[in-house]
C-alpha cells in the first residue's frame, strides 16, 4: 500500500471541519427521572449548544441522540462524563422551497435506493431555513444524490455559526 504522491485519497473528504456531514453522539442512559437534565447541564458554561436532539426508550435505558453546535468540545465533555457513546456521521440536508420538501427529500434517495435509517428536525436553522437530520444506510450515495439534485447540505461549521 502506497501512501505517496497519486495514491487516489482526497484528504478534503477525510473528518475534519470541511467533511460534508454532521456528527451525531448517541449516550446510553438509565432509564429514570432527572438522566436526560444531567447530561444537558454538562454543556453549561461552554460554548456548546445541542441542535438537535432525539430519545429512544426502553423500560431499563434510554438512547440520546444530541447533535452540537461543537462536535470536538461536545465529544469531550460527554467523555469527561463518564457517559458511554457512540459517534455517527449523518446527513444535514436543508429542505427546499415549496409543498412537501420532505417528499422532494426522500423521492430524491429512494431513487437512489438508499435507505433512511434515522431522521429528526434541527431546533434550529443555520441559513434561515429548516432542516432535517439524516442517518442513512450509504452516507456517500446520500450526499452525491441530494447533491445532485442540487439540495444543500449542512456542514459542521454551520451549525456553530448560529447564534
Amino acid at each position: 500500500m502506497s501512501f505517496g504522491e497519486g495514491n487516489g485519497t482526497d484528504f478534503a473528504t477525510m473528518r475534519g471541519r470541511d467533511y460534508p456531514t454532521i456528527r451525531q453522539f448517541t449516550v446510553f442512559l438509565e432509564n429514570r427521572v432527572g438522566q436526560l437534565l444531567e447530561v444537558v447541564r454538562r454543556f453549561e458554561g461552554s460554548n456548546v449548544r445541542i441542535v438537535a436532539f432525539s430519545i429512544n426508550d426502553s423500560s431499563e435505558c434510554a438512547f440520546v441522540r444530541f447533535l452540537l453546535s461543537h462536535p470536538e468540545q461536545g465529544r469531550e465533555i460527554l467523555e469527561r462524563a463518564g457517559l458511554a457513546l457512540i459517534e455517527s456521521d449523518l446527513i444535514g440536508v436543508e429542505l427546499p422551497d415549496g409543498h412537501q420538501p420532505l417528499l422532494r427529500v426522500c423521492t430524491a434517495l429512494l431513487q437512489a435506493e438508499v435507505n433512511i435509517i434515522q431522521a429528526y428536525p434541527l431546533l434550529m436553522r443555520p441559513h434561515g431555513r429548516p432542516v432535517v437530520a439524516l442517518m442513512v444506510d450509504n452516507i456517500e450515495m446520500g450526499l452525491d444524490t441530494l447533491a445532485n439534485k442540487k439540495f444543500t447540505m449542512i456542514r459542521e461549521d454551520d451549525l456553530s455559526d448560529v447564534e
